[in-house]
């Protein structure tokens, strides 16, 4: 059967993507077959499609690193016709065709039955951004971040990732300061549940080797001065994730807030991440993780005929929170 897809070529140098009628039989040829009800654009999506970025390792590819939707088919007795499901990172959109489709056909170890809360729009609201959040929170609790330590840094506030780092920080009971350099998004972020919104220049980081201690705790997705600066802020054993690096991929540090105060340094990766973590991580986004303002943070639902847009305005950051595709 004949399906849509957002399908990335290369040309010599020069890559483009075009919305194309595909065959299933074009997809590979054991594994997973699902109908994709609901995926979601993201930062390295833009980037592929756009040629901004080397993401994809094949060409052609259908672009899209996270989907969820319907089994139609499976080579593998632990899925059948008619379980819900969820596919993010493992390669899904970059070593091998993704989830900007109607249809995808996935090794049967990438996919997660649908957690329980969860559904096929929710899962994609959340999406890879959101998974990424829940990831990094899980990975500071895991060092034994809590609430009683003090307040929880969220950087690239508006974004999807930040956006639900805030969500999800504030469901738990953290206070939440937000970092964005875009006011017009300060109300958005005091209701996703931010205690404070403030630019980078108003936290006034210092330059010393080790500053007071402000805070418990970052999510940075910045990089560069930014994350150097509050490293030297950070309190008695308490945790900064990185999770990109929309700044600067550099960035300047001693070892002192290490070795002084017991400051972690995490990273959070959602492509590798191993699949009982994984799995674990899903679960908890359905089960103590999920935002109760989850619909907030759909900046746009657009069909999936009508995404060409959508690529530049998250490149150009004139999106806030998560743009949902909707396949069918």
């Amino acid at each position: 059967m004949s399906f849509l897809a957002c399908r990335v070529h290369r040309e010599e140098k020069s890559i483009h993507y075009q919305l194309e009628t595909m065959e299933e039989q074009q997809l590979s040829k054991s594994g997973v077959l699902i109908r994709i009800e609901y995926s979601g654009i993201n930062y390295k999506d833009a980037l592929g499609v756009t040629g901004k970025g080397s993401i994809y390792k094949q060409f052609p590819i259908n672009a899209g690193i996270d989907c969820a939707g319907i089994v139609e088919s499976s080579t593998d007795p632990r899925f059948k016709a008619g379980d819900a499901v969820l596919v993010n990172g493992c390669g899904l959109g970059e070593n091998q065709d993704g989830g900007l489709a109607q249809k995808v056909r996935v090794p049967a170890d990438w996919v997660i039955k649908m957690p329980d809360g969860l559904d096929s729009r929710s899962a994609m609201i959340i999406g890879t951004a959101g998974f990424t959040a829940a990831l990094a929170i899980d990975r500071m609790e895991q060092n034994d971040q809590s609430p009683e330590q003090g307040s929880i840094v969220v950087t690239g506030a508006s974004g999807g990732v930040g956006s639900f780092a805030i969500s999800m920080l504030s469901h738990l009971g953290y206070n939440v300061i937000a970092v964005s350099g875009r006011a017009v998004h300060s109300d958005y972020l005091k209701q996703l549940g931010a205690n404070k919104v403030v630019t980078a220049e108003q936290l006034e980081l210092g330059s010393r080797p080790l500053e007071e201690a402000r805070f418990a705790g970052v999510i940075d997705s910045v990089g560069g001065d930014l994350l150097s600066g509050l490293l030297r802020h950070i309190d008695l054993w308490g945790n900064v994730v990185c999770i990109g690096m929309a700044a600067d991929a550099n960035y300047q540090a001693t070892v002192f807030p290490l070795i002084l105060r017991g400051v972690s340094l995490l990273g959070a990766s959602s492509a590798n991440c191993p699949m009982p973590r994984r799995k674990r991580v899903w679960q908890r986004i359905g089960k103590d993780l999920l935002p109760d303002n989850i619909e907030s943070i759909v900046s746009a639902e657009v069909n999936l005929a009508d995404i060409g847009p959508c690529f530049n305005e998250i490149l150009e950051r004139r999106h806030r929170g998560r743009i949902l595709i909707n396949c069918q």
